[in-house]
């Protein structure tokens, strides 16, 4: 496997685990009743997952402003993990040329 088909790999896994993860932090709004206490377990997960995904400032940073995100009521619609996905892709790859 070339590096590039190996990078493109991990671009298209980064999305689809940015998509499912931004899917269940929105689940919230599903279940009424239920969604406040599932945001008070999945906050430090989801911060715990967006450090993994993207090392570094940007998954810290990131992953300090999807726990606030998640806990702070009414804030789960905003699609953090794929916004990083976003800016990974698009203004940090201009940055390297």
């Amino acid at each position: 496997m070339t590096d590039n088909n190996r990078q493109l790999k991990i671009n298209v896994t980064k999305l689809i685990l940015s998509l499912l993860f931004d899917g269940i932090g929105m689940l919230s709004f599903v279940i009424p009743g239920v969604g406040e206490f599932s945001d008070v377990v999945w906050a430090p997960v989801s911060f715990w997952l967006m450090t993994r995904m993207y090392p570094g400032m940007l998954g810290k940073t990131t992953g300090l402003i999807n726990f606030v995100e998640e806990v702070v009521p009414g804030l789960d619609f905003i699609p953090t993990f794929t916004l990083t996905w976003l800016y990974e892709q698009i203004f940090l790859k201009k940055k390297k040329f």
